[in-house]
């Protein structure tokens, strides 16, 4: 995942997690405060009217013995309120009946006078709302009317009615939720655009931020690439790019380490995995040359005798590949004399490693006529070369290896076990090599990276396809 996501990616999980949960305490807030604030108006208006309705209660004009309390001052009040039309506008909501629900208990709890009408005379002595208020407590509760129907939840607060200090008697006032959930779903809805809002603006600004990050660090990226890229002695260092703060302190960090470490970290690696692939036929060469001083059987002595030519011819073609390429780095364009025959180039090529392929037994076969290009005849030659003597150390003895032509391609393919899909991104590196049929690495990889610069040259690609056995790989020269 590319750096930019990555910041993106973390900015929107961190601002979406502190939303949910911004958003989540303020809109579980919202329905408890808005009740809370219901229950305390509710507390002082059953104060109150508890204390109206005190004489009457007092002196038995609402009692159980007189149902309805016709003739009772509160309760006449009391139903003239129900009644009173209304026309209120609260902050955009329209208003236009009275909800609260008005019921008078005695001693015992049973019902002595109610507003609607309903239940005067029945028991609600078991509700706590009039249980603990008859007890001297705070009695409040909040039921439903109908059990399956969430809007029909009802809030209910007592208060005592006294005589002197004696608890006569509760009055609750009971108040429907469904007239403030309008109020809530509207500042829940508020809470959530305005969060939505929130989490725009703050991913634009991430956004804003993100990009401005991501632009100054691929500033960095391509300085760094610029500066690690093979150049010639007299070109000029990529400039510096200006950037601020901390970025700008690394960028000029990098440019110090380039002062310091240009060229060295190539020559040190160049060398060290020369100093390896020389080791090897040195040692055989010594072993063997050492046993040929004893006194040996004629085969021993034939056998270590051919083992110091091989591995002489091994270091003849190392030095030989290494002169080659660094003649070709010290270049930086082909040179051309004429269109060039990619069939002759190819011909010269199998003549040239048709010896090798013979003492490994393997088969060349040369298919197609191929294009004329703008090329430099040698390179080209050079390539196709490097790469059949490439396809023939990884042939398996009684192998075939086919030169196939088409246009300005030139497709080779060996019967040999293939290349490890982790290692195909590094063909072309130099002394990079993988195991032979036999399991030996006795390949320096120079004969890839040769390839590789003649392509460079040409302005041509290559492509690599294993086969499951063997390779193909194909050449393909700018016309």
């Amino acid at each position: 995942m590319r750096l930019g996501l990555r910041l993106l990616f973390a900015f929107f999980l961190i601002n979406g997690i502190a939303a949910f949960f911004i958003l989540r305490v303020f809109t579980a807030e919202i329905k408890p405060s808005v009740r809370e604030v219901m229950e305390d108006m509710m507390v002082d208006t059953a104060n109150i009217l508890a204390e109206l309705a005190s004489d009457e209660v007092a002196s038995g004009r609402m009692s159980v013995e007189r149902p309805g309390a016709q003739d009772s001052d509160f309760a006449r009040s009391v139903r003239r309120y129900a009644t009173r039309p209304i026309d209120a506008s609260i902050w955009g909501f329209s208003k236009q009946s009275l909800d609260y629900r008005i019921y008078v208990v005695d001693t015992t709890g049973h019902v002595i006078f109610a507003s609607d009408g309903r239940d005067e005379g029945q028991d609600y002595s078991r509700w706590i709302d009039v249980a603990r208020t008859l007890q001297g407590q705070y009695g409040a509760r909040a039921s439903r009317d109908v059990a399956t129907d969430d809007t029909s939840g009802v809030m209910y607060v007592a208060a005592p009615i006294y005589a002197g200090d004696k608890i006569i008697g509760a009055l609750t006032v009971a108040k429907p939720t469904r007239t403030v959930q309008r109020f809530i779903e509207r500042a829940e809805r508020k809470v959530l655009r305005g969060g939505v809002l929130l989490l725009a603006l703050s991913a634009l600004v991430g956004i804003g931020i993100t990009l401005w990050i991501v632009w100054h660090v691929r500033r960095l990226r391509d300085y760094a690439l610029s500066v690690q890229a093979p150049s010639s002695a007299s070109s000029a260092p990529p400039p510096v790019p200006q950037v601020p703060g901390e970025l700008g302190d690394l960028a000029r960090a990098m440019d110090h380490m380039r002062e310091r470490l240009e060229g060295r970290d190539y020559i040190e690696g160049y060398v060290r995995a020369l100093t390896h692939e020389l080791k090897s036929p040195v040692a055989a060469i010594r072993g063997a040359g050492e046993l040929l001083q004893e006194d040996l059987p004629p085969a021993d002595r034939a056998q270590f005798a051919d083992q110091v030519v091989e591995q002489s011819e091994r270091l003849q073609r190392l030095i030989d590949r290494l002169l080659e390429l660094s003649k070709l780095d010290q270049r930086h364009h082909a040179d051309p004399a004429s269109p060039t025959s990619l069939r002759a180039c190819a011909e010269r090529a199998v003549q040239q490693c048709a010896a090798r392929a013979g003492q490994r037994g393997v088969q060349l076969s040369l298919e197609g006529e191929g294009a004329n290009g703008p090329w430099e005849s040698d390179l080209i030659t050079l390539a196709i070369g490097n790469l059949i003597d490439n396809a023939i150390d990884f042939s398996p003895e009684g192998g075939a290896v086919r030169i196939t032509l088409s246009g300005p391609s030139v497709t080779v393919t060996d019967e040999g076990p293939g290349i490890p899909d982790y290692a195909l991104p590094r063909l072309g590196e130099r002394f990079f090599t993988t195991a032979r049929p036999d399991g030996t690495r006795t390949g320096s990889g120079l004969g890839l990276a040769i390839v590789k610069r003649v392509l460079d040259l040409h302005g041509g690609d290559w492509q690599v396809t294993n086969l499951h056995p063997g390779l193909q790989l194909s050449l393909r020269f700018s016309l």
